[in-house]
C-alpha cells in the first residue's frame, strides 16, 4: 500500500490583532480605534488580546463601498 502525504494548510485566520489589521486592511491604526470606540467594529477580547473578527472587517470594507 502506497503512503500518502497529505499537506495541511493552515487554518484562515478568523480574527486579527489590531496591528494585523492594520497591515491587512491597509487602514490606519487611529481610524481603527475611532471604529471600535464608537461602536461600529466589533471586537473581542481574548485571553487579554484585543481582536477584530475578519468578518467584521469584511463587512465593514463592503459598507464602505456602497
Amino acid at each position: 500500500m502506497p503512503h500518502i502525504v497529505s499537506i495541511l494548510q493552515p487554518a484562515e485566520k478568523r480574527a486579527y490583532r489590531v496591528n494585523e489589521a492594520v497591515a491587512a486592511y491597509r487602514l490606519s491604526r487611529s481610524t481603527l480605534y475611532k471604529l471600535m470606540a464608537d461602536g461600529t467594529l466589533r471586537t473581542v477580547k481574548v485571553a487579554g488580546r484585543r481582536l477584530i473578527p475578519v468578518d467584521c472587517l469584511e463587512a465593514l470594507i463592503a459598507g464602505a463601498s456602497k
